[in-house]
């Protein structure tokens, strides 16, 4: 059954979005992700700092 996250905080930086959830467990999580078509970038952190350093260092590998 999928998870139905509920993201606070969301900040946009470039074409990525990072936004904070709590996972299944009660542990807070970070999840940056890109918003260009067909680019696919998604990943998961522990930490908001590494999230947003995710989101600036992020290249489009479609363009």
């Amino acid at each position: 059954m999928p998870t139905n996250r509920r993201f606070r905080n969301v900040v946009r930086i470039g074409p990525v979005q990072v936004g904070t959830y709590y996972d299944g467990r009660g542990h807070e999580k970070h999840t940056a992700a890109c918003t260009a078509p067909r680019c696919g970038f998604s990943t998961d952190y522990d930490s908001r700092a590494a999230a947003e350093l995710a989101a600036r260092t992020h290249r489009c590998p479609v363009r």
